[in-house]
């Protein structure tokens, strides 16, 4: 009877520094088969241990600068020390064609961007328990100049104070209860009725009155029923 749109959803997850979104949407891609996660295209240097394609398609500026032209970018964003991030556009609208359900891992500046190009588009914010929380998980990391922690927080502060444009947050102090809230959002997010493309019943009228004349017929041969007339 209900009949589901054949397209799959679009979802952002964004988060503050170390709040672990990352993570996050590993387990939740290990977990769902028919999610899928967009991998964004980058102008900056590939770093020690990352995998192009895996981790981002590392293209030069001039080839960003090429596709920005092109038109090639559902979102992006030249961020600190002059790099390009960019969502790539056909990539997306293909996987969501196939049904997929896509995950874009983005910036609150990107989040709003795709947010007003599709407002169906599920936002999700990731934060840690608490600012000190983030400051020890960045020690932990042990990569960071001072500059660089300190950059880290006051980006980390402003994007908090996106929450409000955003349709969940979730507090990630415990990996496990963050990803079953995640997946509980998506969950509930399907069964939404503006999410529905059609409730149909072939013939209603025809059925709804076949189905009040059996009603009738069974009542008038009841016995209870006769001794009741």
């Amino acid at each position: 009877m209900i009949k589901r749109k054949k397209s799959g959803e679009l979802i952002i997850i964004s988060g503050t520094t170390c709040a672990g979104k990352g993570t996050i949407i590993d387990k939740l891609l290990e977990r769902n088969d028919n999610l899928s996660l967009s991998l964004s295209y980058t102008s900056r240097p590939m770093r020690p241990g990352e995998v192009d394609g895996v981790d981002y398609k590392f293209i030069s500026h001039e080839e960003f600068e090429e596709k920005i032209k092109n038109g090639d970018f559902l979102e992006y964003a030249k961020v600190r020390y002059g790099e390009y991030f960019g969502t790539p556009k056909e990539e997306v609208k293909k996987l969501l064609s196939t049904g997929k359900d896509v995950i874009l891992e983005i910036d609150v500046q990107g989040a709003r961007q795709i947010k007003e190009l599709f407002p169906e588009t599920i936002l999700i914010f990731i934060m840690a328990p608490s600012m000190s929380e983030v400051k020890k998980r960045i020690k932990t990391r042990g990569k960071e100049t001072k500059e660089q922690v300190l950059d880290r927080f006051i980006t980390a502060y402003k994007e908090i104070n996106e929450i409000p444009k955003y349709n969940y947050v979730v507090v990630n102090d415990n990996l496990e209860d963050a990803v079953e809230k995640v997946e509980a959002i998506l969950i509930s997010e399907k069964c939404r009725v503006d999410r529905i493309e059609e409730i149909a019943v072939e013939n209603q009228e025809e059925f709804m009155h076949e189905l009040l004349l059996e009603d009738e017929k069974e009542f008038k041969n009841d016995p209870i029923a006769k001794k009741i007339d």
